[in-house]
């Protein structure tokens, strides 16, 4: 129950907030210890998610997770028969991370110290698709410079990468029992290649808002390496 001097004390507070930031900060000590020690109240930071879902975007990522685990019990190769397409920016230039520009030195010599640099301004996006055992791409290109990213574009990557499919996983495209999944980009859910998908028979497996597949340049910080390291040119 808030007596009414710390009612009158709120009030205060609640004036206080609309001074400017330079009176404010005589009075955070007392403040502070007035909303902890009498209200039983502490000063917390919001939590940073990577997305606010609605109630229905929940349940339809539950739903989904579900019906991965069902399909996974019932056919012990689901896992393996997908095929996961994404991009990701390759720079011309992409400086060294902290861990490559790391090496080994002895206790009495120097700190070793270098230049802050930046990426290059030149990029180009890489498109590709690939199985769960990153064993090999099965598939990617690079956007040529000034195309967007439409639903005509995706129709022509998915006829390559049904090619790629084709000389590179024969087992699979000949019992076509292998499925695609990709995110809702506009691009990928645009009439055209839902029309595309369906004439070719191509399962697509759905994606949850919160749904994130495995991605070999975030798990694999070896590939990630192995691309900042080399020099890409256009």
């Amino acid at each position: 129950m808030i007596t009414q001097l710390q009612l009158v004390n709120i009030i205060i507070l609640i004036k206080l907030s609309t001074m400017s930031v330079r009176w404010w900060h005589c009075y955070t000590g007392p403040f502070n210890a007035f909303w902890r020690d009498n209200l039983n109240m502490r000063r917390i930071s919001a939590r940073f998610v990577p997305r606010q879902l609605s109630d229905d975007q929940k349940a339809f990522d539950v739903s989904v997770c579900r019906e991965f685990k069902q399909q996974a019990r019932d056919d012990p190769n689901f896992i393996s028969n997908i095929i996961t397409g994404d991009e990701t920016w390759v720079y011309v230039y992409d400086p060294e991370t902290k861990q490559q520009s790391s090496k080994w030195n002895l206790p009495n010599s120097p700190r070793p110290k270098k230049e802050r640099q930046v990426r290059s301004n030149v990029k180009s996006m890489l498109i590709f698709f690939f199985p769960p055992d990153i064993q090999n791409i099965v598939h990617k290109e690079f956007v040529p410079p000034g195309q967007t990213v439409n639903g005509k574009f995706h129709c022509e990557v998915l006829k390559r990468l049904r090619e790629g499919i084709r000389r590179k996983r024969p087992d699979k495209w000949k019992k076509n029992n292998w499925f695609l999944h990709h995110d809702n980009a506009p691009a990928r859910t645009s009439l055209v290649v839902r029309q595309f998908l369906t004439y070719k028979n191509i399962t697509v497996i759905p994606h949850s808002p919160l749904f994130a597949w495995p991605r070999p340049l975030r798990l694999f910080p070896i590939l990630q390496d192995e691309i900042t390291a080399e020099r890409v040119s256009f």
